[in-house]
């Protein structure tokens, strides 16, 4: 019973942030959702094996990202013939759509190694060792993709935009 309980409080807490983590990593809200569902039930059948660890945030991010390979291997992501187009965005959307858009444009530039740091560290709040952890590499590495991964989201166009000190082409 403890155990259910010890769970639970912790999957409650960390709800969000694996969605969050998810969405910034390459998926739709829903296959988000799915994706920390996934790796919540992963985490409950090896409880002991999670409360034991060393870094229990690194280990279950790890899962996360196990669990987002496995359903990338598994299906064919690319163009689906439609009957219907979808709908476009209004060019006068919310302000924090088209910030969220220019975020998940500027990651999806990123190669998978270094959005999967940047999404760990900045996203979901994981410390570089954390993170190092999470991914299996070195902090080194973790030090070394950040620096290349930010030095490109700061020259990233679509980022351009939301930076002040350049709007207005100034």
């Amino acid at each position: 019973m403890e155990h259910d309980t010890e769970f639970a409080d912790y999957a409650r807490r960390a709800w969000g942030s694996l969605v969050r983590s998810a969405v910034f990593l390459g998926c739709s809200p829903h296959e988000a959702e799915d994706l920390a569902q996934t790796t919540l039930v992963r985490c409950y059948t090896a409880w002991p094996s999670v409360t034991g660890a060393d870094n229990r945030t690194a280990y279950v991010y790890r899962i996360l990202l196990n669990c987002l390979r496995d359903s990338r291997r598994r299906r064919w992501w690319g163009e689906r013939p439609t009957a219907e187009l979808p709908e476009t965005a209004a060019p006068d959307a919310a302000a924090a759509v088209d910030v969220a858009d220019a975020v998940h444009r500027a990651l999806a530039g990123l190669s998978k190694r270094n959005r999967d740091v940047v999404v760990l560290r900045y996203f979901a709040g994981l410390t570089e060792q954390q993170t190092a952890d999470a991914l299996g590499v070195p902090s080194g590495t973790v030090k070394s993709r950040l620096s290349r991964s930010l030095a490109q989201l700061a020259a990233d166009d679509h980022l351009t935009d939301l930076r002040p000190d350049l709007a207005g082409g100034s």
